[in-house]
């Protein structure tokens, strides 16, 4: 009888396995071959990820050699916004934004050495990432996954048209083909993914696999939210010699407010009335005219801002004159894509008509912008409640008051009916004030503020209906955010429904504009 055959010596071991720290040199190595020219890991990505989320890491492992490995991290997606890039998704590779209770797992590479390529290795690190969604019992597969065939039909079709064609068999791609046969959906396609990915012009498949196993355990559940980021600038009014330091001095605040990705900026009531500090006019009806002929370089100033840093600007109010020689004291929105609105002040103090001659404006404005509707309504303008009634009714949901007062009482005035409009009208209102003093110009010698962002008064909102506030006359910048989502909510559900509520049958307000 023949001696046995030894099947030993044809036997190999295809294993899929846990990540180790011994791997790291074998997956940087494999990522250099399979991503030229791309930016690849670095030693302390992979021990953050190990350190991190180690069950989300896998490595396909032939006879004792690494040749594919894949990394993940769990999120709750809903979280991220629709065109987030892979930076966003992976807090720039270190996944420290992993999130233990989310329901996501998202995968953020899959890698497998050229040479060992046909052997079906993607496809088993593809199902040991659908084990790990099954044993932690989450919702779904997550991935934004790389076009590396488009940069060659780049000219003649468009991402969308490509993975259309790719989806029909039209087009062999080798991520995106192999990821439809594995049972991944097509959910968006994001632009500017990956920076560095030529070869997909920088865009990605937003890719989704549905556990079917899942079962809910948790009550947790999640509501749309509209978040808006304002930043409030209480500004310091001191002597200056010049315009161009005066624009020195927005170009920080307007800095500061976009570093913090902030949607708008907004400066107090006639801030400008800084420049007749070097204008050397005694008489503040002379005074306040050569300070409208700077209109031309305070338009172009914040022009210029509001788009380069990437902000909507309030650009407190300035004192304009126009025709007849009539001079009004104006608002402008600056748009961070370069339009431009005005709102001009309807209710004119005392003192401004007193000094300057001022003239009043007669109609409310609501300005569409990007981050919904909003109103602006200057200083004395909010202690009038039909103004900002009218304005809700037109469907502004923030209110911006930029404001200028001389003492506590005159603040306290413009402070507690900007609350009191937030509460009537279930609306943001946003109040930003000038500080310090002015000694040689006349009318215009001390402030008085405290800038402030309030919310309408129920659960959902802020405690005391005051999102932030800034402290009592001293230059700083008060940053906050409101959500616009949370405010339609009130006005269907809240504990009282001002709005809905109003006895139309009883009184009205009679817009004459």
């Amino acid at each position: 009888m023949s001696e046995e055959f030894d099947l030993s010596q044809f036997e190999k071991s295809m294993v899929i396995r846990q990540t180790t720290f011994s791997d790291i040199e074998s997956i940087l190595e494999i990522q250099r071959l399979c991503f030229p020219g791309m930016d690849p890991w670095e030693v302390a990505h992979l021990r953050s990820h190990l350190t991190i989320f180690p069950e989300g890491q896998l490595v396909a492992e032939l006879d004792g050699k690494v040749i594919g490995s894949c990394s993940s991290l769990i999120i709750n997606f809903d979280e991220y916004d629709d065109r987030h890039s892979w930076s966003d998704v992976t807090d720039s590779g270190y996944i420290t934004n992993h999130n233990p209770d989310g329901y996501n797992l998202y995968g953020i590479e899959v890698m497998v050495h050229p040479e060992f390529r046909r052997m079906k290795v993607g496809q088993r690190l593809y199902e040991g990432r659908k084990d790990i969604a099954r044993q932690f019992n989450l919702k779904s597969i997550i991935i934004g996954g790389r076009i590396p065939n488009y940069h060659k039909h780049a000219n003649e079709m468009s991402p969308r048209e490509y993975v259309t064609a790719v989806s029909r068999h039209k087009i062999y791609d080798p991520v995106l083909t192999f990821q439809l046969m594995n049972g991944f959906t097509l959910m968006r396609i994001n632009p500017n993914y990956l920076p560095d990915d030529k070869a997909s012009v920088k865009y990605a498949t937003l890719m989704e696999w549905n556990n079917v196993d899942y079962i809910p355990l948790s009550k947790r559940h999640f509501k749309t939210s509209y978040p808006v980021r304002i930043c409030a600038v209480q500004y310091m009014m001191r002597k200056i010699n010049s315009f161009e330091q005066f624009a020195h001095q927005c170009e920080y605040f307007v800095d500061v407010a976009s570093d913090a990705q902030s949607d708008f900026v907004v400066f107090p009531e006639i801030f400008t009335t800084q420049l007749m500090s070097f204008l050397d006019e005694p008489s503040p009806s002379q005074a306040v005219r050569k300070l409208t002929e700077y209109t031309p370089q305070y338009m172009e100033l914040f022009a210029d801002l509001a788009v380069r840093y990437n902000i909507n600007i309030i650009a407190g109010s300035h004192f304009v004159e126009e025709e007849n020689e009539e001079i009004y004291n104006i608002a402008y929105l600056f748009h961070r894509d370069g339009a431009i609105d005005k709102q001009y002040k309807i209710h004119i103090t005392p003192n401004e008509r007193k000094w300057w001659g001022i003239s009043a404006g007669d109609s409310v404005q609501v300005f569409d912008t990007d981050c919904g509707k909003i109103a602006i309504q200057i200083c004395y303008d909010i202690e009038f409640p039909e103004l900002a009634r009218i304005a809700t009714d037109m469907g502004a949901n923030i209110i911006f008051t930029p404001f200028c007062t001389e003492d506590r009482q005159g603040y306290l005035r413009v402070r507690y009916c900007a609350q009191a409009r937030a509460v009537e009208n279930q609306i943001y209102t946003v109040i930003s004030g000038t500080v310090g003093n002015l000694p040689q110009t006349e009318n215009m010698d001390i402030q008085y503020a405290q800038s402030a962002i309030f919310a309408p008064s129920d659960f959902e909102f802020a405690r005391d209906g005051i999102v932030g506030e800034t402290e009592p006359n001293v230059e700083m910048v008060l940053i906050g955010d409101v959500d616009l989502e949370i405010l339609r909510r009130q006005r269907q559900d809240g504990t009282v429904k001002h709005l809905k509520d109003r006895r139309h049958d009883v009184y009205g307000i009679d817009y004459k504009k």
